[in-house]
């Protein structure tokens, strides 16, 4: 059996609290997600260093792909990354936090929410830098180790590049001899997440809420 992309799949496979190295990674963007509206970024922007948590009932999703990277945030200092871009996904109940430190105070906890009712946030080429995932999933066309050059230019998930490891956060195209990985299909059930950036083409969240709070609780 072939995937979309042409290449030789697993079947379908179900894995559970499953590793980044091992597995397509997957994310959840939010309230730091850059939307453009004809779904390419205009530009690259240096990355903060600051993580952020990002939890959901279930995402549901169209070609997850990914490779291995090292982002260098604006310090300079890196950070080993799972590079992961979705095509197209649904997020039931989706939580996104981040905790600001503020000095003498503690953390300015923000948390954003959206995604709840029956009606999904619904998002197009999400590309993450994420370095923990944890979750129950099910995928379904499953090819490890296909050069992510190759995925890259079938896919067609804007911003799906490797980092240059300037402290800017510009990118530059995936190799042929890049490893890769993709899934034509995947469900996701009690997602846990940490992220260091997210990009989107575009994204929308219905019911969306966001509150800020001095040494709140995150999403877990």
């Amino acid at each position: 059996m072939k995937d979309a992309l042409g290449s030789q799949v697993l079947g379908g496979t179900k894995w559970k609290r499953f590793a980044l190295v091992m597995v397509p990674t997957v994310g959840i963007a939010g309230a730091m997600t850059v939307a453009m509206a004809n779904g390419v970024l205009a530009s690259s922007f240096a990355v903060s260093g600051q993580q952020f948590k990002v939890s959901a009932d279930q995402l549901d999703g169209q070609t997850f792909v990914q490779s291995g990277d090292v982002i260098v945030d604006a310090n300079g200092v890196p950070h080993a990354v799972a590079v992961a871009g979705i095509k197209s996904a649904t997020i039931s109940n989706m939580c996104q936090s981040v905790n600001v430190p503020v000095l003498g105070l503690g953390n300015l906890t923000i948390v954003l929410k959206a995604g709840g009712g029956g009606t999904p946030v619904a998002a197009t080429s999400l590309v993450l830098d994420t370095n923990q995932v944890d979750a129950d999933a099910t995928f379904t066309g499953v090819t490890i180790g296909a050069s992510a050059g190759d995925i890259a230019s079938k896919a067609g998930i804007q911003g799906f590049e490797k980092h240059t490891g300037n402290k800017d956060g510009s990118t530059t195209p995936f190799g042929a001899g890049d490893f890769g990985q993709v899934v034509d299909h995947a469900v996701l059930t009690g997602v846990r997440q940490t992220a260091y950036s997210t990009t989107a083409g575009t994204m929308a969240l219905k019911g969306l809420s966001i509150s800020a709070n001095l040494n709140g609780k995150e999403c877990f």
